[in-house]
């Protein structure tokens, strides 16, 4: 049967490069500068106290930058529009990016639908203040609705004018907001600077009321939303100006301005109001952070009435205005390039991915998205919907930590990247935790949310099983399985063998048939397809005659004896291919030949040997140099390590098919170095070894170069051997930055045949395996 997905040709989608570094850095100031931390300051400040808004933006802001830079990592190495879409889709496959991709297109839009409604509610609002009633005779809710539709419309005009426009004109309003903020953070401070009695208002620190501690992880997650938007600038990747450099470093500075900028206005919201008498709630004299807390969404505004009595609340309404529009025009870009990435490969109808002739921009994909924005604007309640956008955006930086990990971990030696984070893996593990407790939390504010989020998430799961799944296109970082022919019959126990040169190919199966019988194995043969990098992946079929040729011999070879399957893959890297059918097929055992040099710098055995000694969660045997001789006497290096009984157990297996013997072999030190019990070793191990005593020799020898003594051990012309097996003693691809091992060295020295065998065990299979 075949796996291959039909890759139809289709119409051809490009976008234009017309931002450069400050367009896309204000695209994310302009998202998270939104009405977040205008409505959520004085909510935060009731519920946490006047130092707690303080820690909650601060905190927030460190690990909006630990996930900003995992952003930044993999944009740098995956430069295109989607985003976290893009980053599941390479990480985990299809599903995983479908759901992410569906996940930010909602919570996108839902945004900004809110941003839309918010902007509408002050400049109503700010008009009605000055005696102006727009419609007369219609209720104020319903003119916000329409106000709210009419502002939407206008910013997806502007987005369909195309990303040089939409970044123009978001970084006009981005600067005007920025500076609004800028300016009432330099006021709180020189305001303190004048009245010292003012800094007395961070007394209480915390408020206890509400649990200190556990309060603040509270805020923190209601006010998450506020720095939601530097995911935003991944969704730039096919717009920006030499993306490598320009999307990490608008990454990193986009959250440190704003995180910097926030904790400047929670200062001077609390320091903006004096203490005094007419500071009165429920009929008492309370602190100013109370009295600021109990105007709630209006706290901000309320207090900078305060910091600045002559026009306080005109430049409240205005910074209200800028960031809402501001945040809305980019939300707008940020959700249609989402929904653009799913039809791009399909995962949603073609459609969506077609460009205007005339702008350049997804004009489908946009249209779709206005319609979320404007149903959400029009006609549902904004505050219920926005927390499940809170909680989709917390779940989608959980998502993108985890797809740094994994990214990193898999094709670290196959991507380009323009930025690696520091302290990997510490940092994206810390930020995995801490945003995982934040959504918990996020429940005592938004119940709601915790039903509307599952529901749309449900819908995205229906829609891939049914519509996406069969009908996504393939990327050029994904595996296809181009043939695969599974067994009807087979034991538990399975070998897979990775097939690739015919000439060599009946060489490794002959000395891997007494393993597999040893075994009472179920055989795969796997063989991966070399197709160069410049070759699309349409062509990937005329790749395939070597691999059919090569699995044609082996199986004339093992089909009388063991129950075989078949599989044919593809994968611009052949390490990844492997490890995947590994996974995929919950291997007990691989079996892999070794040409018996690095082919590529930086590597100890190999471009494909390495990362797949180090990845596979189960036994690997790999071979060098076996040829159709008879092996009768078996050279077996020991030291006691993990791997060493693993190698005298196949050392065993080999040489009791020629009737030969097994000649274990520990090196000691110089004189006062504790001398390695081998002989007990091998007892020890003597059921496993399967031979009897009489083949199984022990030989001790005194040297202070254990790699030179091995290599005479085995060159030897009086007692040389017949082949080396040798158990790997550590991941080969840490010998980059470290010292070779001995296995290692022997193995390329030696000019007998070599086995190296890793065992993998069931903590480090397990932990391979899941995670």
């Amino acid at each position: 049967m075949s796996g291959k997905t039909a890759d139809k040709p289709h119409h051809s989608s490009e976008l234009s490069r017309d931002l450069n570094l400050f367009h896309v850095t204000m695209m994310g100031l302009g998202m998270m500068i939104g009405a977040g931390v205008f409505l959520g300051t004085g909510k935060t400040i009731g519920y946490a106290g006047p130092g707690g808004v303080l820690l909650t933006f601060a905190l927030n802001g460190l690990i909006a930058i630990v996930t900003a830079m995992s952003y930044a990592e993999l944009s740098s190495a995956i430069p295109r529009a989607g985003g976290a879409y893009n980053f599941a889709r390479i990480a985990f496959g299809r599903g995983t990016s479908f759901i992410a991709g569906w996940m930010e297109w909602f919570a996108s839009s839902v945004a900004g639908a809110l941003y839309a409604v918010c902007c509408a509610t002050y400049t109503i609002r700010f008009f009605n203040g000055l005696g102006f009633n727009l419609i007369p005779g219609i209720p104020e809710s319903v003119v916000v609705k329409l106000a709210a539709i009419a502002v939407a419309c206008l910013f997806l005009y502007i987005n369909y004018r195309g990303a040089s426009e939409t970044g123009k004109i978001g970084a006009f309003m981005t600067l005007a907001q920025t500076a609004f903020l800028v300016i009432i953070g330099i006021l709180g401070v020189v305001v303190a600077i004048k009245d010292p009695s003012r800094l007395d208002n961070f007394t209480p620190f915390l408020n206890a009321e509400n649990g200190s501690w556990t309060g603040l992880l509270v805020t923190m997650g209601f006010t998450a939303v506020a720095f939601e938007g530097f995911e935003v600038i991944a969704q730039a990747g096919d717009e920006t100006i030499n993306p490598r450099e320009n999307i990490p470093k608008a990454m990193l500075y986009s959250v440190l301005i704003v995180t910097l900028t926030y904790i400047g206005c929670a200062f001077a919201t609390i320091v903006a109001v004096k203490a005094g008498p007419d500071l009165i709630v429920d009929g008492q004299v309370v602190a100013p952070w109370v009295w600021i807390g109990s105007h709630g969404g209006e706290g901000f505004g309320a207090a900078i009435e305060r910091l600045l009595p002559r026009g306080g609340g005109l430049l409240v309404v205005l910074a209200v205005i800028f960031a809402s529009t501001s945040a809305l025009n980019v939300t707008v870009y940020s959700a249609t390039r989402a929904s653009y990435a799913l039809g791009r490969d399909r995962m949603l109808p073609d459609s969506f991915s077609k460009i205007s002739s005339k702008t350049k921009t997804p004009w489908v994909a946009l249209l779709f998205t206005g319609l979320i924005v404007i149903g959400v604007a029009g006609g549902l309640k904004a505050d219920q919907v926005a927390a499940s956008a809170s909680i989709m955006f917390l779940l989608l930086f959980f998502l993108v930590n985890i797809c740094v990990l994994r990214v990193r971990y898999n094709m670290g030696d196959e991507l380009e990247y323009g930025f690696l984070m520091p302290l990997f893996p510490a940092l994206p593990i810390l930020a995995i935790v801490c945003q995982g407790v934040l959504a918990v939390f996020l429940h005592e504010m938004g119940k709601v949310a915790w039903i509307i989020a599952p529901a749309w998430i449900g819908i995205g799961l229906v829609i891939y099983r049914f519509y996406s799944r069969e009908r996504a296109i393939s990327t050029p970082d994904e595996i296809q399985v181009l043939e695969e022919h599974e067994a009807d019959r087979g034991s538990e126990y399975k070998v897979m063998i990775a097939v690739a040169n015919p000439d060599t190919a009946l060489s490794l199966i002959r000395h891997t048939y007494a393993i597999c019988r040893a075994k009472h194995a179920r055989v795969e043969l796997l063989h991966m397809v070399p197709v160069p990098d410049q070759v699309p992946l349409s062509d990937a079929e005329k790749y395939m005659g070597e691999g059919r040729e090569a699995i044609a011999e082996t199986l004339l070879y093992l089909a009388p004896e063991f129950p075989l399957s078949t599989t044919i893959r593809y994968c611009r890297n052949a390490a990844r291919g492997i490890v995947s059918a590994v996974r995929l097929k919950r291997t007990q055992l691989l079996i892999m030949g070794w040409h018996g040099k690095p082919m590529s710098r930086g590597f100890t055995l190999g471009s494909t040997v390495d990362p797949v000694i180090e990845r596979v969660p189960c036994d690997v045997i790999i071979l060098k140099g076996l040829t159709d001789e008879e092996y009768k006497r078996v050279l077996v290096p020991v030291a006691g390590g993990p791997n060493s009984a693993f190698a005298l157990e196949i050392a065993g297996i080999l040489a009791a098919q020629n009737d030969g013997e097994v000649v274990a072999l520990t090196v000691t030190g110089p004189s006062g170095r504790e001398a390695f019990d081998l002989r007990k070793f091998v007892d020890t191990h003597s059921e496993r070894i399967g031979l009897p005593p009489n083949r199984v020799k022990v030989e001790m020898v005194e040297s202070s170069n254990t790699i030179e003594a091995i290599l005479e051990a085995a060159h030897s012309e009086e007692n040389g051997c017949d082949l080396v097996v040798l158990g790997a003693t550590r991941e080969p691809v840490l010998s980059q930055f470290t010292r070779e091992s001995v296995p290692e060295v022997v193995a390329r020295r030696c000019k007998k045949p070599i086995v190296m065998v890793q065992g993998a065990g069931p903590i480090r299979s397990w932990l391979l395996r899941w995670i």
